[in-house]
């Protein structure tokens, strides 16, 4: 098990959060319901001792600081259904610190026993079942209320009195200590169970929680390993997790979108220059196999030079790209009129137009930009050339250049066959011709579209096309005004 793991983070924090709050809570119940029950045991005692005071610290009786009954002094007589207090010289008989204990008649002593000691701190009276090393609560003073105390397995409260009597009631606590220890042992079971399926509750919440990270992993390792057709598996899409796996799905699939294009750029551009190297080599071979006359040699260095030109020319359009791709192609920054711009490329292709007896008709507002002239003028010879090339006979094309919505846009619109719907996706990938038979005929190689979106986008712009099969084809550039 890795414990350095953020699952293992997790459930460490999560586990000792639960065990403190646990304890906490236990602790707490314990400590409310032992107060509780010690309550109840002094209210208990109050009412014992409440019955009590009467008969063992009867009014009247008090201190005998004076002189003996000898000397004069006579004890003041009890009161009516008062019982008169018993002092331990009352019994003449009785050795030095010997004590009879002092019945009290209707008191329980299967629960309760009591006490009683004089002014002079003598024991006066003592229940039967009282413990035999009993002494007074030295913290009980005068007038007050109850002074109540632990003495071992005891607890006892005192009252002293006005007259100076100390009456103590107290009880056995054994009962009660039992019921606490059985309820702490049930609160430490209960407690543990809570803890333990709280704590297999959080590792499966963890691991679960988790569990997308574990596909990243694994997909990201399948991934690295060459294959790109991995995609993480995640149903909790609402997740952050969850999110992220697919935002990283979108991201393997460019991924993995791009290097198919790269595969098939590399094939196209390995099949393009193929054909102009099979021409130079059939030509030069089938020229030295034997003698020819200066004309046919003339031929054969013609033959060679227009497939090397191709070969030229593509290998310049594919540095020019991979330039533009890397950001290494600097596109000027200069204000310019697209609409000069698109007439100078319109005149420029004009003848090619006449040739087949196409008509040109602009309508060329005066149309300020930002971008590279030269560079917008290269796209814009691209699109009047596709126009021309993939037009009918006596056909027509349409230029235009205008503001709309703070973009300078020029539109190049035919009215030849058309693009089939499933070509158009493809328009503006490397090396894709629509008319695949014309192009290659005419020497071309594919990637015209795929340079001009590439210029377009480097300028911040946008190109985009509509056709109908039959009706003709319109291709629409948006360039920034600033």
């Amino acid at each position: 098990m890795n414990f350095k793991s953020i699952k293992w983070h997790l459930q460490a924090w999560h586990g000792v959060l639960l065990i403190s709050l646990v304890a906490g809570l236990m602790s707490g119940f314990y400590t409310f319901e032992r107060r509780s029950r010690l309550q109840a045991v002094d209210a208990a005692l109050q009412g014992a001792i409440t019955p009590l005071l009467p008969k063992l610290a009867p009014v009247g009786s008090g201190r005998r600081d004076g002189p003996p009954e000898g000397a004069g002094f006579r004890r003041p007589p009890p009161l009516r259904g008062e019982q008169p207090p018993v002092f331990e010289d009352d019994f003449p008989d009785r050795m030095p610190g010997e004590f009879h204990p002092h019945p009290v008649e209707g008191f329980d002593l299967g629960k309760f026993y009591y006490a009683s000691w004089s002014p002079e701190n003598r024991r006066v009276t003592v229940s039967t079942n009282a413990p035999p090393d009993l002494s007074p609560d030295e913290s009980a003073t005068l007038n007050t209320p109850g002074s109540v105390r632990t003495v071992g397995m005891n607890r006892e409260l005192t009252h002293h009195v006005p007259n100076g009597y100390r009456v103590m009631v107290g009880t056995s606590l054994a009962p009660v200590l039992a019921e606490l220890r059985q309820l702490a042992v049930w609160l430490a079971v209960i407690g543990s169970s809570v803890v333990v399926v709280g704590l297999t509750i959080g590792w499966r919440l963890a691991a679960r929680a988790l569990k997308p990270i574990e596909a990243i992993s694994r997909t990201a390792e399948e991934i690295a390993r060459g294959d790109l057709s991995k995609r993480i598996n995640s149903s909790e899409t609402e997740s952050e997790l969850g999110q992220l796996a697919v935002v990283l799905n979108s991201t393997f699939s460019r991924l993995d979108a791009a290097f198919e294009q790269q595969r098939q750029f590399t094939s196209d551009a390995a099949h393009e220059l193929r054909t102009p190297v099979s021409v130079i080599l059939t030509q030069t071979q089938s020229t030295l196999n034997k003698e020819r006359s200066p004309e046919e040699y003339r031929e054969t260095l013609e033959a060679c030079q227009r497939a090397a030109q191709r070969m030229r020319r593509l290998i310049e359009s594919l540095l020019e790209l991979a330039r533009i791709d890397a950001g290494q192609e600097t596109m000027k920054r200069i204000r310019f009129d697209l609409a000069n711009t698109t007439r100078e490329c319109v005149e420029m292709i004009r003848p090619l137009a006449d040739e087949r007896r196409i008509t040109i008709r602009t309508e060329l507002l005066p149309t300020g930009c930002h971008g590279d002239s030269e560079r917008v003028a290269q796209v814009v010879l691209n699109l009047l050339t596709n126009a021309v090339q993939h037009n009918k006979d006596e056909g027509e094309i349409r230029v235009m250049t205008q503001h709309i919505n703070a973009s300078a846009v020029l539109v190049v619109s035919d009215n030849g066959d058309g693009i089939a719907p499933e070509r158009m996706p493809h328009l503006f990938k490397r090396f894709y011709r629509a008319d695949a038979a014309r192009t290659a005929s005419l020497g071309r190689s594919g990637l015209g579209l795929a340079i001009s979106s590439a210029i377009i986008h480097a300028h911040g712009g946008s190109i985009e096309v509509e056709s109908k099969v039959g009706e003709g084809t319109a291709f629409t550039v948006r360039l920034p005004v600033t």
